[in-house]
């Protein structure tokens, strides 16, 4: 993987960068959409391209109980598998294994956990991430981390912290190993963790720097505290991060979260958000989200966001999508996920555009201004 940092400076830690990978190049700042399980749910690969992802996120958790890692493997890959031939980052696994809370038991070995499909026991070793994500084929694999929630105690903290430092190391030596045989040819990325406790974050964010892998994630970010909670221990955390390395901040999808990250410097997140909120009837425009479901839609032939150049747009009413909904139509879902990952892409390429011609501040000032105070903001 080659990062090069191409705009950037002045007024905020802002930039744009180029990122070249095994599928081809992306350009960054960069939203993944995520295809839990090799699929981005309602769409299809061909609808991502015309939207214009070149990067989408898979989730090794779901992906190794079903239908396994032999089995895609077997396939010619993850990409063969569903038929994507840009980039794939695949995450280690470890968020969904704390997740499962009562149904796992994590040691410095790995962890153990029981399926939320069929109650069948698992491990999972660093080792054995690194093993799975190669299988897929992945561009970029993420390290097994032990994540923690906020209000987690210092001392489960640092425990957490040490685990995820030791599987750090396991996986890199795993993961050249396993590149050193020609094969594949995937890049590693490290993870932040350290919960909110600022010394435990500065340990973390050195630790993942010195290790030396391609890019760097911060994690633990996301997990039930206050916004205001999460830009502060972002901006603490990417101070001790080399200017040169991509970054990631996994889990994020709002407006706000996403732009207030690139100020300070953040490359890539991914988030779930979009396509689940468009399921839900519920869509973005640059004055606000709105549901569609509320009356006031029954006669409005107007697009959902008169200002969007995607198909849907151009093509369907607040009306007829009201009806969708309404009916339960499966087309709405579709229709309604599209436009919502067309309008989110759109704010991070218009960014990318600010930030080259030095007015991202403003951009963001005016962006957040509209989408918040803007007319369909829901009461």
């Amino acid at each position: 993987m080659r990062f090069n940092i191409t705009s950037g400076g002045g007024e905020s830690s802002a930039r744009t960068g180029v990122l070249q990978l095994t599928h081809g190049t992306v350009n960054t700042p960069v939203f993944m959409p995520v295809g839990t399980n090799g699929t981005v749910k309602a769409l299809t690969v061909d609808n991502l391209k015309e939207i214009g992802f070149d990067l989408l996120l898979s989730n090794t958790y779901h992906l190794y109980l079903r239908p396994g890692e032999e089995v895609i493997e077997k396939a010619g890959g993850l990409h063969r598998f569903m038929n994507w031939d840009r980039n794939i980052l695949t995450d280690s696994g470890g968020f969904q294994i704390f997740s499962l809370s009562a149904l796992r038991k994590i040691k410095s070995e790995g962890a153990w956990f029981r399926s939320h499909v069929d109650g069948s026991k698992h491990f999972i070793s660093p080792e054995k991430a690194v093993e799975i994500q190669a299988a897929l084929g992945s561009d970029i694999q993420m390290q097994l981390d032990y994540c923690t929630s906020w209000g987690t105690p210092r001392k489960e903290a640092e425990k957490a912290l040490a685990i995820t430092n030791g599987w750090l190391t396991r996986a890199k030596n795993a993961w050249e190993q396993t590149v050193s045989r020609g094969v594949y040819k995937g890049d590693l990325f490290s993870i932040v963790q350290g919960n909110f406790f600022p010394d435990l974050r500065k340990e973390s964010a050195q630790f993942c720097a010195a290790s030396g892998t391609p890019g760097i994630a911060i994690g633990g970010l996301s997990v039930g505290e206050p916004s205001d909670v999460f830009f502060e221990t972002l901006a603490h955390t990417v101070s001790f991060l080399p200017r040169e390395k991509p970054r990631y901040v996994m889990g994020i999808g709002t407006p706000e979260y996403i732009l207030n990250s690139i100020e300070q410097g953040i490359d890539m997140f991914d988030c779930v958000i979009h396509t689940r909120e468009g399921r839900n009837g519920r869509v973005y425009t640059r004055n606000g989200p709105f549901a569609l479901k509320k009356a006031e839609n029954t006669l409005d032939f107007s697009p959902i966001d008169k200002e969007c150049g995607c198909k849907v747009c151009r093509e369907y009413s607040r009306a007829y999508m009201r009806h969708l909904f309404k009916t339960k139509e499966i087309l709405c879902s579709i229709l309604a996920s599209y436009h919502n990952l067309y309008f989110i892409n759109d704010l991070v390429k218009n960014s990318r555009a600010a930030i080259q011609e030095g007015r991202f501040l403003q951009f963001k000032k005016d962006f957040l201004y509209s989408f918040n105070n803007g007319v369909e903001n829901e009461i």
